[in-house]
């Protein structure tokens, strides 16, 4: 079972709290400043289908891939339930974001939430970046937001306690972070309890997702590697300048 085994199943109510709406409008701008006429979205790593769907009701079209069968799930359960129209401009596929290859270009690529930081080797980056590259039309562009490294060496994880309930559950998830300073690696170990709120019966899962936090600098070395040209970085949501303070940094790239 892929890292987000049974995490999906919580996945939505874990992070209902996200500004999936903001994020979409922050796309949906970057889109328009650096490729205006785009109409088609590759998303790797589409997760549950959020981000998808909120673009798909702004006109575009979206392919969707995420390695998770049990994330793919719920996006299709998510599509089963959009309007005809708005789910003729969506489509969900299984695949690895190193290897899949669909024989399709795009206008725009999308790995968001930290997809790319989700690859831990050189090798898997890479890979990943080299999937963006063959699936971009001349002139289009990739979106890609990770964990930046000098907010992480500065601000380093701690432990962290989330809870949240809806009608029929309630979840506890406490992480605790290890990390690997000469790898670049921090191991997110999550203990997740879900609570059924009408029998009273809690479930236990335990996971854990080793993430790597990446430099700009090392990211345009691994671009010039595949002759891709990065043309911006900043706090992601904000558009301020990255500094030590800013763990989420989005970066758009042109092949």
């Amino acid at each position: 079972m892929s890292v987000f085994g049974n995490y999906a199943h919580y996945y939505d109510l874990l992070y209902r709290d996200k500004d999936y709406v903001g994020e979409a409008e922050f796309i949906h701008n970057l889109i328009k400043t650096h490729a205006p006429n785009s109409q088609d979205i590759l998303e790797l790593g589409c997760g549950t289908g959020n981000h998808a769907t909120l673009l798909a009701k702004t006109g575009y079209h979206l392919h969707g891939v995420d390695l998770s069968q049990e994330m793919l799930h719920r996006a299709n359960e998510r599509l089963s339930q959009c309007p005809q129209e708005l789910a003729a401009r969506l489509q969900f596929t299984q695949g690895d974001i190193r290897e899949v290859r669909l024989n399709k270009t795009f206008d725009v690529i999308l790995s968001l939430f930290h997809v790319i930081s989700y690859q831990t080797t050189n090798q898997d980056l890479l890979a990943a970046l080299t999937t963006a590259k063959k699936h971009l039309k001349p002139g289009g562009i990739f979106i890609f937001d990770v964990w930046y490294g000098p907010a992480v060496l500065t601000q380093p994880p701690t432990v962290r306690v989330k809870r949240l309930e809806d009608e029929l559950i309630q979840v506890t998830r406490i992480a605790e972070p290890v990390m690997y300073p000469n790898e670049n690696l921090v191991d997110v170990n999550y203990h997740i309890f879900i609570k059924d709120k009408i029998s009273g019966t809690v479930d236990e899962l335990r996971e854990t997702h080793t993430m790597r936090y990446l430099f700009k600098s090392e990211i345009e070395l691994l671009l010039s590697e595949l002759q891709m040209q990065l043309i911006e970085s900043q706090e992601w949501l904000t558009n301020q300048q990255p500094g030590f303070n800013t763990w989420g940094v989005y970066f758009v790239v042109k092949s």
